[in-house]
């Protein structure tokens, strides 16, 4: 019920006890009242009809000599009895021939009726009584009497009724006040210590047990339970402190590991180009010097060497490139996808402006991410597109767009030479190639640093491709509120 889910126990046991109590009460009451009510009319109806009977009976003689001197004399003898407010005698031909009080207006007395008993009506107890001498009716009594009695009697039964509760729920009161402590004190001492507890976060107290019923078996629960998670708590509170330094000392490690990765970083930069521009240095003067004592083939080899040159220097930016993605934090705003990808198609083009490309772009959305990275990963995925749908006389390359509750998904399709997708855990992997360097120039760095950057903004990348057909590739990006 919830009359009584939110009130302090101790209000809720003398709820219930004065409530079980005065049901109790009025219920016995009630029931006493109405037999009270039954058992009164009876005897009322009785005492009257026997009065009847002795008017009656003493009437004989004045309805037979038709004396009505005798007869007012009789119906005199009433005023004995102080509840009778209307009596009278009819002849045997019905005609009023005696009637009391001396005072009482003849009009308001009923007409002789046929009927005989007695019956209540409105607020009075009135009937007929038959007067009879031998087998020969002489005359009719008619009596009529009024109910102040039984309200007077009832109305005694009430004020002792309303003392008997007001007494009973008094006691009650008292005995609850008496009796509750034995179930409200353990439970209000458990809860003062439960509160206690959770203010303070002192798990060292204990409740106090107050007996060996159910009530001390909870607490002892409840401070088992208390002395457990204390244990716990000091048992993480020695991790934590340990934890701490372990974090400290792992962030060192992680200082020093970065620099280190700065400082390698450098020394590829600066090492591993100073070489490779030596080598193109060289190779030019080359050129320049000899290139009328050299043939056709060393020209040849001569090229081969500048492509690979060129091939190695576009590796090493791209493991730079995928090193600093670990370290880089994201600035991130909104970005209008439809428009950097026009920018970036329409550079890529450029390159390809002898090929018949069909390009279709749908209306994609904004999307909420850092510029830079983002304009990689698109740079990334239509310069694949163009590169592997090459060998194709009419290329068709088409983005587009989809959404769900917390992501939007962007894909790229083209109709190119495409892959098995036995080979796919090998797509995203650093320097893995599904085809060869011969056919498709690339470092296999690209699609690596794409995974990265995706999975950095909190989203995914996957692909489906069919030999011959063509590839999708998509990639998802977290909705924002800012978009």
């Amino acid at each position: 019920m919830t009359l009584f889910r939110d009130i302090p126990i101790q209000k809720k046991l003398m709820s219930v006890i004065f409530l079980i109590s005065g049901i109790m009460l009025l219920v016995t009451c009630s029931s006493f009242f109405v037999y009270e009510f039954y058992t009164f009319r009876q005897t009322t109806i009785q005492k009257l009809s026997t009065l009847g009977e002795i008017i009656s009976t003493n009437s004989t003689a004045a309805l037979a000599f038709q004396d009505q001197e005798s007869a007012d004399e009789i119906l005199a003898a009433l005023k004995a009895e102080p509840h009778i407010v209307a009596a009278c005698l009819y002849d045997k031909n019905g005609k009023l021939f005696s009637f009391y009080p001396s005072s009482l207006d003849v009009k308001k007395l009923p007409v002789k009726s046929e009927l005989t008993g007695y019956h209540f009506d409105d607020s009075y107890l009135q009937g007929f009584q038959p007067v009879v001498q031998g087998s020969k009716q002489l005359g009719t009594l008619y009596l009529r009497s009024d109910l102040d009695a039984m309200y007077e009697r009832f109305t005694l039964y009430s004020i002792i009724t309303a003392l008997v509760i007001a007494t009973s729920l008094l006691l009650a009161y008292f005995l609850s006040q008496i009796l509750q402590k034995s179930i409200a004190k353990p439970i209000l001492a458990l809860a003062e210590t439960v509160k206690t507890i959770s203010i303070q976060g002192n798990y060292s107290l204990r409740a106090i047990k107050l007996g060996k019923d159910e009530l001390g078996s909870l607490t002892d629960a409840f401070n088992d339970m208390i002395g457990q998670i204390h244990s716990q708590n000091l048992t993480l509170s020695e991790f934590n402190q340990t934890l701490e330094q372990k974090v400290k000392d792992r962030t060192l490690e992680l200082e020093t590991v970065n620099k280190q990765l700065d400082a390698f970083s450098y020394s590829i930069s600066h090492d591993l180009r100073a070489p490779i521009r030596s080598i193109n240095n060289y190779i030019n003067i080359l050129l320049e010097d000899y290139d009328e004592q050299l043939d056709t083939e060393a020209k040849r080899l001569i090229q081969v060497v500048i492509q690979n040159s060129q091939k190695m220097g576009l590796l090493i930016d791209d493991l730079l490139a995928f090193a600093k993605l670990g370290r880089k934090d994201l600035a991130k705003v909104p970005l209008s996808m439809k428009t950097m990808v026009k920018e970036i198609w329409e550079e890529a083009h450029q390159l390809e402006s002898n090929r018949n490309i069909q390009f279709v772009i749908q209306d994609i959305p904004e999307a909420y991410a850092e510029k830079a990275t983002i304009r990689q990963v698109w740079v990334n995925l239509i310069s694949n597109a163009l590169k592997y749908s090459r060998k194709k006389e009419n290329t068709s390359i088409e983005i587009s767009w989809k959404e769900n509750e917390k992501e939007i998904i962007y894909s790229i399709q083209d109709n190119g030479i495409g892959f098995d997708m036995k080979y796919y855990n090998k797509l995203f992997g650093v320097f893995q190639r599904l085809h060869s360097a011969q056919d498709f120039e690339g470092t296999g760095v690209g699609l690596a640093i794409v995974e990265r950057i995706i999975e950095k903004h909190g989203g995914k990348i996957w692909a489906k491709s069919t030999p011959n057909v063509g590839t999708v590739f998509y990639f998802s990006l977290p909705k924002h509120n800012s978009v």
